[in-house]
């Protein structure tokens, strides 16, 4: 049938042909190769999502996606590396939201968040769970709480860095359960976890995706969920909103951002191409087996906005604690 439609009425042929290619432009917005830098080391969390990610999409522009990985100074390299790119959208960056809404208010980056850079699609949101070791004598949160209050100004609670979700989560938890937890900075989630491993700092809030193996492994114990709900990798741990501490509702979402000069137009196509590359089974699933969530797709608009609700929020938990970068 197709065959007679296509020689009586060649130009029905003609039509589909060119709908098509009007289909596949849509998704591909651009027919060059893409840079895709990283403000983190080769093998971290945020190298191992671009890289699944960068895979799937190369395939689905028909163009090499090359990973580029700046890390340093809290991301600001690979923020400056990008905003320093022509906005013609050849250039993006796989980041965590921290790097954009958290480090700012710390660190002296050199670039405005709200003003030099704009989000552009969701991967996977990164949820942070409150850990301890397993020899720590307390079966669950309200136990660790009567442990810690038991044992003033003897203790101590770890981050990855000073003035991240780590840092701000220890201080509400301080001033909302009575504790006098001290605060010990670490460069770096691993070497942070080890020593809560060791049962030397009592606890940490970290992120799921570094905690994950360690808690299949019996080294971690798992304490509650910082999200609004209990994540699909350990259902049966509560959030902290559902033993009485909303306060501590702080998950990151990792995604792709761009220069703000990139038209609003190319923005949306990279966000449709971008949001089909995170639905594919093949990228869902590898993202979800290394401890991330999945999400529900955002419009550019939708993601700027919520960035922008928490970069306001951590602003006023930076000056409510007066936190500073030691």
């Amino acid at each position: 049938m197709n065959k007679i439609l296509k020689s009586k009425y060649p130009a029905i042929g003609l039509i589909a042909a060119c709908a098509l290619a009007l289909s596949s432009s849509a998704l591909a917005w651009t027919n060059k190769p893409v840079k895709m830098i990283v403000p983190a080391p080769a093998g971290g969390t945020m190298d191992i999502v671009a890289r699944v990610v960068a895979e799937q999409l190369g395939q689905e522009l028909g163009q090499s996606v090359v990973v580029e990985n700046k890390p340093g100074a809290g991301g600001a390299i690979a923020v400056q590396a990008l905003i320093a790119a022509p906005g013609d959208g050849q250039t993006i960056m796989m980041t965590a939201s921290n790097v954009l809404t958290e480090i700012p208010h710390v660190m002296k980056t050199g670039f405005d968040p709200m003003k030099d850079v704009e989000p552009v699609a969701l991967i996977v949101k990164a949820s942070a769970v409150l850990v301890s070791a397993p020899s720590v004598p307390a079966k669950d949160f309200s136990e660790l709480v009567a442990y810690a209050k038991a044992k003033p100004r003897q203790l101590s609670y770890v981050s990855y860095i000073t003035g991240t979700i780590p840092h701000y989560a220890g201080m509400i938890l301080n001033q909302k359960a009575g504790l006098d937890l001290q605060h010990v900075p670490y460069p770096g989630s691993p070497p942070a976890l080890t020593q809560v491993m060791a049962g030397q700092p009592l606890m940490m809030f970290d992120g799921l995706a570094t905690s994950l193996p360690l808690f299949n492994g019996g080294k971690l114990k798992a304490y509650g969920v910082l999200s609004k709900t209990r994540s699909s990798h350990l259902p049966n741990v509560p959030t902290m909103a559902e033993q009485g501490y909303p306060e501590l509702d702080f998950s990151n979402w990792i995604g792709v951002i761009v220069e703000a000069g990139v038209p609003a137009a190319t923005r949306d196509a990279m966000n449709t191409t971008l949001a089909a590359v995170a639905k594919s089974p093949k990228v869902r699933d590898r993202l979800v087996a290394a401890g991330f969530e999945a999400v529900e797709n955002q419009t550019p608009a939708q993601m700027s906005k919520a960035m922008k609700a928490d970069f306001e929020r951590n602003a006023a938990i930076v000056k409510t604690f007066n936190i500073k970068l030691n």
